[in-house]
């Protein structure tokens, strides 16, 4: 498909000119910004177009005249603007020039939808239009080679969306298992802990059992000691008494001095 056909009107302001309603003030600055435009000297065309608003502000044919100096400047958005102020004309030729330029301003600024829609409104208003016709095929085309690279981009998107949600659930997963972990072994140095505790305390309480055990053996062992030694002194004093008595009942036998 050829190249992108762009078609800009001058507004053919003669029967506004030839009314007696505008100023000679207004005829010369509109004529003015027609030859700049002609030229090519579009910055000097906006200012007499701006020149002449004053009296007429609300000129859909102005308003036409400066987006088109707008879209030979490349400010398209400024322009799009215009256009669509300048809808507002009655002359049905006229608007389907304005829906043909508004399309163009559209197509350059890669916005093939409107684009589209205002080709096909300029066709229904002009349906032997060839350029509309030819600027709304390209138009349709761009907007294919438009979405197929957006769709894959939104599906890598969604990809790398749905990749970094994987890995953050297996991050949350693996700090909820490491958190689980460390309460597992809080819980288990815990026990241990106890255990450990109660092992000493078990100790402790044989050690302290075995200590009154060798106690109470020792007392035990002094106690028998001392009734040993108390029953030794009875049988002695039981002794002493027999032999007592048996030498003063018993003859004498010892030598005399």
């Amino acid at each position: 498909m050829s190249a992108f056909r762009l078609r800009l009107f001058l507004v053919g302001l003669f029967g506004l000119l030839a009314s007696s309603a505008w100023s000679a003030d207004f005829i010369d600055l509109v004529n003015k910004g027609n030859q700049a435009y002609q030229k090519g000297e579009y910055k000097q065309a906006l200012e007499n177009y701006r020149g002449a608003e004053v009296e007429k502000p609300e000129s859909p044919e102005l308003d036409y005249n400066m987006a088109n100096a707008y879209t030979q400047q490349g400010k398209y958005e400024q322009a799009v603007d215009l256009y669509q102020k300048a809808l507002t004309t009655t002359d049905i030729h006229q608007e389907a020039n304005v829906h043909y330029n508004l399309g163009n301003a559209y197509f350059k600024m890669e916005d093939y939808q409107n684009a589209i829609k205002s080709y096909e409104e300029s066709l229904k208003l002009n349906p032997e239009d060839i350029d509309a016709k030819f600027n709304l095929e390209l138009a349709r085309k761009k907007l294919k080679e438009q979405i197929k690279p957006q769709k894959q981009q939104n599906q890598q998107q969604q990809q790398q969306q749905q990749q970094q949600q994987k890995k953050e659930d297996q991050q949350k997963k693996d700090q909820q298992q490491q958190q689980q972990q460390q309460q597992n072994q809080k819980k288990d140095d815990k026990q241990n802990q106890q255990q450990q505790s109660g092992a000493e305390n078990k100790q402790q309480d044989q050690q302290e059992q075995q200590q009154q055990q060798k106690q109470d053996q020792q007392k035990m062992s002094k106690e028998d000691a001392e009734r040993i030694l108390n029953a030794l002194r009875d049988d002695e004093q039981k002794e002493q008494k027999k032999q007592r008595r048996q030498v003063v009942g018993g003859d004498y036998h010892g030598k005399d001095w």
